[in-house]
Order: C-alpha cells, then structure tokens, then sequence
C-alpha cells in the first residue's frame, strides 16, 4: 500500500468517520438495549445479527401459533427531528420512532416482536447517539417488544453539522384465522377513538413552515396552549404507543371476532387512514363533538391560517389511533381499555357510503 501523492498516509477519520466515536457509543448504548430483551432474545448484544425465537413452550407461556404470519412495518420521525436538533432534546424522538412503527403493525392484530433503528448523522457524538437509543429502547419498553439491533451511520457528506435522521423496522406476529384487514367491518358497527398525545409526528413539515410564518419562539410558553410547558417541548411530546392495550383487547376475544378493522391516525389525518380498516361500499360517520382536540391544534391553525379541512387532512386533531367494533361490544372494549388507563371514547359509526370518512 501506497501513501498519496503529497506523501501523507489518509485515514477514515479525515474523511469525517470516526470509528472510535463509534465504539464509543456501542458502549453506551448496550444497558439500554439490553433492558428491552425478552426471553425470547437469543445470542449476546454485539452480534452481527439479532436473532429471536418465535414461539416458548406452551406450558411455559402459552403463546405458540398454529399458523403464524409475520407482520413487518417501517417508518422513520420525519421532520421532527430537526425541531429536536434544533433544541438539542435528543430523548423523545426514539420514542416516535418505535410509535410510527408498532401502531402501525397492531392494526392488523399483531403482537409486535422485535424492533431495529437506523441512525443517520453528520458526525458521531456518543453522548447524544445514547440519548437517542434510550427514546428508541423507552418506546420499544412501552411496546413490549425487543430492540434487536440496528444501525448507525456518519454521513458528513450527506448531513449538515448537528443534522440526524431516524428511522426504524418493526416485525410482529399474528394468527392467520385472527388476522385483522377490515374487510368485517359492516353497517351499524361503531368507531372507538383512542386520544392521542399532541401531534404525534406527523405534518411537521407546516408545522415548522408554521412556526417561521408567525415568528414563533420555541423556547416561549404560550397562553393558548393552556400549559407553562414551552413551544418546543409541546411540539416534541412523543408519540403514544397502543400496542400493549391493543394487543390486550383482541387476546381477551379470543373467539369472537368483534374487532373488525383498526387504523393508526397518521399523516392524512382521520380522513386518510380511518378508510383503510373498512371497504369502499361504507362510510364511517363521526362526531366531532365526541373528543377533546388538544390546544396545540388551535394554536398552529391560527397562528397558520389553516382552513379546518386542511387542519384534518394534515394532523390527527387528537385521535391516535381507532377500533372498528360490533355494537354490542362496543361499551366493554371501552372500559377495557380505559382499566388500561385510555381515555377510549365512542367517536361514531359505519354507515352505508363510498369509503369515506365524514365528519359531522
């Protein structure tokens, strides 16, 4: 091997890669990988692949499947990451990452298994590398599943200075005779909305266009948001997790299939997703008196001019997530999941339509 033409020996540091910072972070991160392992986790951390066994004896755990289908999602947080770049808070948007993930994944009925991160950033700084792991391992906790592995990558050509970007892949199972599509969803059937936490991470692209256009300061506490919390730390509240209380509700019917469809309320707002978990020849009616829409909402339209459509077509308006029940039903799943501490709430019901959402 040879040095280059001016005589001097290059190293993968020079180039913007810094192996070290890389090992240093491996280090950091491992107490809180390891905290989400389950029994199910086989092999030690630092593997070159996560391996994970899909069924326990039964008499032990009672959790094999006749006929498994694997369920797998991917998301990333989007644009609210420059929000946490920008306020250099670091340990909320694992969170999001996991969120975006298994709420998507339980829509279908299943149990979320395990989860790996992909970590994109200008320059490796283990101390916030570490903060960023603990948000992914805090949501994978809430959610019951293992972080498996993942992925970090010092790109200096591709990120600014202090830019990151976070991004997840989530694999779940599910009895294929108790698979949830939608397709059982019929007339008279009633909609359960879950609330969600704020935002979530959706539409932070107007969010921020939002904040520029008023001169919002992130670091102010505003009046209208009914709370001394500042902007920045309103707009970063994590993602809420369904996973553990929606995996509850369809193991306790076992049976009876009175879950008929399910959706998580991301971008596109109710309009764009509640239509997924029902087919095209019904519409689902909704009472937009039923819930509570969190201040935040009101203050980004007004401080924006957004027109209430867009307002819905855009954000959650504080349903994170919706069940698609039978009538008869509908109270129990109710005060099921409200032992589980959600605020579940009846929000309205399927009516004959063209698979629209309409809200009244």
């Amino acid at each position: 091997m040879t040095a280059n033409r001016e005589g001097k020996s290059l190293t993968y540091a020079q180039s913007g890669v810094d192996i070290h910072a890389g090992d240093d972070m491996v280090g950091r991160i491992e107490h809180h990988v390891r905290r989400t392992y389950t029994p199910r986790v086989l092999g030690d951390f630092g593997s070159f692949a996560g391996c994970f066994r899909l069924d326990f004896n039964e008499k032990l755990f009672k959790r094999n499947y006749r006929d498994p289908v694997l369920v797998s999602s991917t998301d990333g947080v989007g644009s609210k990451v420059k929000i946490a770049a920008q306020l250099k808070i670091y340990d909320t948007v694992g969170q999001d990452c996991v969120a975006m993930n298994v709420n998507d994944l339980i829509c279908q009925g299943a149990e979320p298994l395990f989860f790996l991160d992909y970590l994109a950033v200008h320059k490796l700084e283990p101390a916030v590398a570490e903060q960023l792991v603990k948000g992914v391992a805090d949501g994978c906790v809430l959610a019951g599943c293992a972080l498996l592995g993942g992925e970090t990558a010092e790109m200096p050509d591709l990120y600014a200075p202090g830019d990151f970007d976070l991004a997840g892949f989530t694999v779940g199972v599910c009895e294929l005779k108790r698979m949830i599509t939608g397709a059982r969803a019929e007339i008279g059937d009633v909609v359960i909305g879950i609330p969600s936490s704020g935002i979530h991470s959706n539409g932070y692209s107007l969010v921020r266009a939002i904040v520029k256009h008023a001169g919002l300061d992130l670091d102010k506490s505003y009046t209208e948001l009914k709370s001394d919390v500042p902007l920045g730390r309103v707009l970063l509240e994590p993602t809420r997790i369904y996973a553990k209380q929606i995996v509850s509700v369809v193991r306790k019917y076992r049976v009876k299939k009175i879950v008929a469809g399910m959706a998580h309320i991301t971008g596109s707002g109710l309009p764009g997703n509640l239509p997924r978990a029902f087919a095209s020849d019904l519409n689902a009616k909704l009472n937009r008196k039923s819930w509570d829409v969190p201040p935040v909402f009101g203050f980004l339209q007004s401080h924006g001019n957004v027109s209430d459509a867009e307002m819905f077509d855009v954000f959650n308006m504080g349903i994170g997530f919706t069940l698609i029940v039978r009538p008869a039903f509908a109270d129990s799943i109710v005060e099921h999941l409200r032992k589980q501490g959600e605020a579940a709430r009846v929000i309205g019901k399927m009516v004959r339509g063209t698979g629209q959402v309409v809200l009244a």
